[in-house]
């Protein structure tokens, strides 16, 4: 059986796009790790963090875990705390290029892959009425970054994979997956 360490609906979606059945079981130990880590590397220490939680109570599984992370001058944007974090996050972002890293880590039996995607994203000029009233609807409140590339008015260009920035490279899974069932 194909297990999704994650509890995002977004994922979830994303690997139907892969494989027909999965089950989704979700990490539930903290999302943080130690250590001096460039951004790709960060985001596969967490993915690998999630998988190898779920794979050692499943491990006659194949288990796929996932990390997305945001980076832009420098500085690595999780999921915001509350709204106010969300609104300065957004209002960083607002008209600048940042990078979106997804790490992927996959186990099963005696083999493990961990590799990571990164999609340029540009910005259009968000006025501080826009980001308040995208607040309001809830939407940044889960994701990394405080946004979704799928939400209306936030993204005016991106370089690179699109399902990347939703939270699961699929082409890269895909090709994951074809060497982790060999």
């Amino acid at each position: 059986m194909i297990i999704l360490a994650s509890a995002s609906p977004r994922r979830r979606e994303l690997l139907k796009q892969v494989v027909s059945e999965f089950a989704v079981i979700p990490a539930a130990g903290e999302e943080a790790v130690s250590g001096p880590f460039s951004p790709e590397e960060l985001a596969c220490a967490l993915a690998e963090k999630k998988c190898g939680e779920v794979f050692a109570a499943h491990p006659a599984d194949t288990v796929i875990g996932c990390d997305t992370i945001v980076v832009c001058d420098g500085l690595v944007l999780g999921k915001p705390e509350d709204e106010d974090d969300a609104f300065r996050t957004l209002k960083m972002l607002s008209g600048k290029t940042h990078y979106v890293i997804t790490g992927v880590c996959m186990r099963r039996g005696d083999k493990k892959l961990v590799d990571c995607c990164k999609t340029e994203v540009l910005f259009n000029e968000l006025s501080d009425e826009f980001i308040r009233g995208y607040i309001a609807g809830g939407s940044p409140m889960d994701k990394a970054g405080s946004y979704g590339i799928q939400d209306e008015g936030v993204v005016k260009k991106y370089y690179g994979s699109y399902t990347n920035v939703v939270g699961m490279p699929v082409q890269l899974v895909k090709q994951m997956l074809g060497v982790i069932l060999k």
